[in-house]
């Protein structure tokens, strides 16, 4: 029985690495663009004027103060919103690959994600400062982001490779073979997406209590 398991580890870090080596150079460029994201969420909250910087410093202030103050937090409610949110860009994703026109919205939405977490890592440390900011984010944010945002790159990257395979060869039957390949990965990816936002509501949660309370 272990050494199935093993075995089966084995197998799918085998075909991960040999994914991730036959299209290196498109991941090289996604990694480019999310970074980019995160360069232009950073810059952008040095941008926004001060009623919208106390704004996100009263939400911020608000959340913890309700945490110390032991208020319980609605998990089914969070659960939820992550899932929803998971599963959106999962679905966007995949709906985008499938069509020639749909490339470019591939890329936007892996900017957009970068552009979201550069914004919110930002605003957070300034409001809470350096210290306590990093603290803040690396409790709430690392432990589903460390699973998300390759779940998200290997999706997006699997979409242009859906892409490139069908302009090289556009008979009916690799198309439809192509397209059930990419849209087995998309659920294998929308049910690890799902994992992250249990890890988000349930784990990165209570980390987050132990550190601030």
């Amino acid at each position: 029985m272990i050494n199935k398991r093993i075995y089966r580890k084995s197998v799918i870090s085998e075909i991960l690495i040999g994914h991730i080596t036959n299209n290196i150079t498109e991941y090289i460029v996604m990694i480019i663009i999310f970074l980019i994201g995160i360069i232009l969420g950073t810059m952008y909250i040095n941008k926004t004027d001060l009623s919208q910087r106390q704004e996100i410093s009263s939400y911020v202030n608000e959340f913890i103060v309700d945490i110390q103050n032991g208020s319980n937090i609605d998990s089914n409610k969070l659960l939820k919103t992550s899932v929803f949110n998971n599963l959106l860009i999962t679905i966007l994703l995949w709906l985008s690959g499938l069509t020639v026109i749909g490339m470019p919205i591939v890329y936007l939405i892996v900017s957009i994600k970068g552009f979201c977490m550069g914004y919110t890592i930002s605003a957070v440390i300034a409001t809470l400062g350096v210290t306590q900011g990093l603290e803040f984010t690396l409790s709430t944010m690392l432990l589903q982001n460390i699973i998300l945002i390759p779940s998200i790159l290997i999706l997006a990257v699997s979409g242009i490779k859906l892409y490139k395979a069908i302009m090289k060869d556009r008979r009916r039957e690799n198309i439809k073979v192509e397209i059930i390949r990419y849209t087995v990965i998309a659920i294998f990816i929308g049910i690890i997406n799902v994992i992250a936002s249990v890890i988000e509501t349930y784990i990165s949660t209570n980390i987050f209590k132990i550190m601030f309370i």
